[in-house]
C-alpha cells in the first residue's frame, strides 16, 4: 500500500499574501508534496496549510515551509484571534494509508530534530508525539502564548524537546507531534437552529456545560451531562443559504467515532424531536477508509453483497446524502485519489497482441517471470468470473452463500498480480545497478563492499517479487476448492483453465525464486524462502488437481 501522510501546519500569518504565497510555494515544490487547501485567516492572522506525500517528502515540506516563516515571520509585530506561541505555530503529522500513529509520531521527532538542528529554534512534542504526559495536549505546552514563552523557557520542566532552551523572539517555539484526522462533518436538519443545537448537545463527548445551552435566550443552571459519542465536537446552527439546519461536528478520531455512527446517531435524536434528516455533508478532504467503514456498516446492516471500491463508495455517498449540498466528488474529496499517480505499467497498458510480441522479441525482458505473473493473474481472474457469473442466477440461488463468500477475495486477488507483471521486469533494475558500480580492489575494499551489498540487495528484490506472484496465487485455492463443485457447469472449462494457468504460473514463479537464489549469500535467508516457495509449489500442484476433481464430479 502507498505511504501517505497529512501534514497540517498553522502559521501565524494570515493577512500578508506575499508570505502566505510564499510558504505555499515552498511546500507546493517539494518533491512527493501535494499542496491540498490554504485557508487563511484575517481576525485569526492565521493560516492553516494542508499538504499530503509519503513520510519523507512531508518531512521535506514541512522543512522548507518552516524555512520561509523563519525568514519572513517576525512574531514580535503578531497579533490575532488565535491562541499561538510561534512562527509555525503547531505541525501535526496525521496517517492517511499505510502508516500508523506510530509512525506519524517518529515522523514529527526527525522533523523536529531537523528544523530545530537548521533553525536554531525551540521545538516542542505533543499529542501521540509527546515523551511527557503533562506536554500532551497543546493547549498546556502553548499556555501562556507567545508572550509568556520567554519566562517559561527558563523552567527546567518546560526545557524543549528539541532546539535551543532560549527565547527566540523572532520565532517564539513549535509544537510538533501526530494525531488522528479531523474529518469536519455537518448532517443537514430539515427544522431550527435551537433543535440542531439540542441534537449536538446530546452527541458531543463535551455535552452540556453548567448552563442550559439549549435555549440561549435564558441561563439556567444545569448538572453538567456528558454526551453520547467520544471525540466528537459540535454544536447547531441555521444555513441560510441551504435553508436547513445544520449538526455542525469536528470527529476528532473517525476510528473512535465513524462517520455512519454520528449520522445515525443525528437520525435517532431527530426523530425523538419529529424533525427531518436531509442527507449531509464533508467539509474539506477525507480518507477513503472513513467512506469504506460506512459502506461497509450499511452491507451488513442490510445484508447486501457490494465489494467493488466505486459501488462500496457509491453506497456510502447515497446512505448518508453526501450529494444533499453539492455534488460530492470522490475524485476532489478522498485524499487517495487526489494524490493517486498514474502506476508506471508499461507492459499491462499493451493490447494482448503487443504482451506477446514483446515477451516474444529478441530481448531478455519480459520474459518468464512477467509471463509467470500474466498466467497467476488469468488463472485468479477465470476464478472470480466464473464465480460471478454463477452467482445472482436463480437457478444457482441455492449455491449464492459459496460463491459470495469467494468473490471479493477472488476480485482483489486478481487486482494484486496484475501489477506483478511489469514488477518483475523491472525486478532486476536494482541489481543492474549494482553491475554497473566500480568493482573496487577486493576484499576490505569499500568500493567492492558498497557493490556486492547493491547486488545482494537487487538479488534479493528480484526474489521478493516472484515470491509475491506465489503467495498471491496461493491464497487463491482454498476458494477456488470451495466453488468448484457448485459453478455453472457451463463454466467448467473455465476453471478447469484457470486452475492449470495459475499452477503454472505459480511454477514459473518459483523457478525464477530459485535462479535467483543461486548468489545469494545469506544462507539463512536462501534457506527459509527456498522451504516457503517449495511448499508453495508442491501445494499448487496438489490443489490444481483438487479443483478438476472436484470439476469432473459435476
Amino acid at each position: 500500500m502507498k505511504k501517505i501522510v497529512e501534514c497540517v501546519p498553522n502559521f501565524s500569518e494570515g493577512r500578508n499574501k506575499e508570505v502566505i504565497d510564499a510558504i505555499s510555494d515552498a511546500i507546493r515544490q517539494t518533491k512527493g508534496c501535494t499542496l491540498l487547501d490554504v485557508d487563511p485567516g484575517q481576525s485569526t492572522n492565521r493560516t492553516v496549510y494542508t499538504f499530503v506525500g509519503d513520510p519523507d517528502s512531508v518531512i521535506e515540506g514541512a522543512l522548507a515551509a518552516a524555512r520561509v516563516a523563519r525568514v519572513k515571520i517576525d512574531m514580535r509585530h503578531h497579533k490575532g484571534e488565535h491562541p499561538r506561541f510561534g512562527a509555525m505555530d503547531v505541525c501535526p503529522f496525521i496517517p492517511v494509508a499505510g502508516v500508523t500513529m506510530q509512525d506519524c509520531a517518529q515522523i514529527a521527532k526527525k522533523f523536529a530534530a531537523k528544523a530545530a538542528e537548521e533553525l536554531k529554534v525551540p521545538f516542542f512534542l505533543y499529542e501521540e508525539a509527546a515523551e511527557h504526559d503533562y506536554r500532551r495536549k497543546l493547549p498546556d505546552v502553548r499556555k501562556g502564548e507567545y508572550e509568556a514563552l520567554e519566562e517559561r523557557l527558563k523552567d527546567p520542566k518546560w526545557k524543549p524537546d528539541f532546539g535551543p532552551a532560549e527565547f527566540v523572539p523572532t520565532w517564539g517555539a513549535t509544537a510538533t507531534g501526530a494525531r488522528m484526522f479531523l474529518i469536519a462533518y455537518n448532517v443537514n436538519i430539515l427544522g431550527t437552529s435551537n433543535q440542531a443545537h439540542r441534537i449536538a448537545l446530546n452527541l458531543r463527548e463535551a455535552g452540556r456545560t453548567n448552563q442550559n445551552e439549549d435555549n440561549c435566550s435564558k441561563t439556567v443552571e444545569l448538572e453538567s451531562e456528558k454526551g453520547k459519542l467520544k471525540d466528537v465536537k459540535g454544536m447547531g446552527w441555521f444555513v441560510n443559504e441551504y435553508n436547513m439546519a445544520q449538526v455542525t461536528v469536528n470527529l476528532n478520531n473517525y476510528h473512535v467515532t465513524p462517520i455512519h455512527v454520528l449520522f445515525e446517531e443525528v437520525k435517532k435524536e431527530a426523530a425523538l424531536l419529529n424533525v427531518g434528516v436531509a442527507g449531509s455533508e464533508i467539509v474539506g478532504i477525507v480518507p477513503l477508509e472513513s467512506l469504506l467503514m460506512a459502506a461497509d456498516y450499511y452491507i451488513e446492516k442490510e445484508n447486501l453483497f457490494v465489494y467493488e471500491e466505486d459501488q462500496k463508495l457509491r453506497l456510502a455517498i447515497e446512505r448518508l446524502g453526501l450529494n444533499s449540498v453539492a455534488p460530492f466528488k470522490p475524485k476532489e474529496k478522498v485524499i487517495e485519489y487526489i494524490v493517486a499517480e498514474q502506476p508506471n505499467e508499461p507492459l499491462v497498458s499493451m493490447s494482448v497482441r503487443a504482451f506477446i510480441e514483446e515477451i516474444a522479441a529478441r530481448s531478455t525482458a519480459p520474459g518468464g517471470g512477467s509471463a509467470s505473473a500474466a498466467m497467476a493473474s488469468m488463472g485468479v481472474g477465470l476464478g472470480s468470473m466464473v464465480a460471478k457469473i454463477t452467482n445472482g442466477v436463480r437457478k444457482f440461488e441455492n449455491v449464492q452463500p459459496y460463491m459470495q463468500k469467494h468473490i471479493p477475495l477472488l476480485h482483489e486477488l486478481t487486482r494484486k498480480l496484475i501489477p506483478m507483471i511489469d514488477a518483475d521486469t523491472s525486478a532486476f533494475n536494482e541489481y543492474m545497478e549494482g553491475l554497473r558500480m566500480p568493482k573496487g580492489t577486493g576484499i576490505g575494499d569499500p568500493v567492492t563492499h558498497a557493490r556486492n551489498e547493491k547486488l545482494q540487495s537487487g538479488l534479493r528484490t528480484a526474489i521478493n517479487v516472484p515470491l509475491t506472484t506465489m503467495r498471491l496465487g496461493d491464497s487463491a485455492w482454498e476458494a477456488l476448492c470451495e466453488i468448484a463443485p457448485y459453478i455453472n457447469p457451463a463454466s467448467k472449462s473455465d476453471l478447469e483453465v484457470g486452475a492449470k494457468a495459475l499452477e503454472a504460473g505459480i511454477w514459473g514463479a518459483f523457478r525464477n525464486v530459485s535462479i535467483n537464489m543461486q548468489d545469494i549469500e545469506d544462507d539463512n535467508f536462501r534457506k527459509e524462502i527456498l522451504k516457503e516457495a517449495e511448499n508453495i509449489a508442491e501445494r499448487a500442484k496438489v490443489k490444481s488437481l483438487e479443483v478438476i476433481s472436484k470439476l469432473n464430479k459435476i
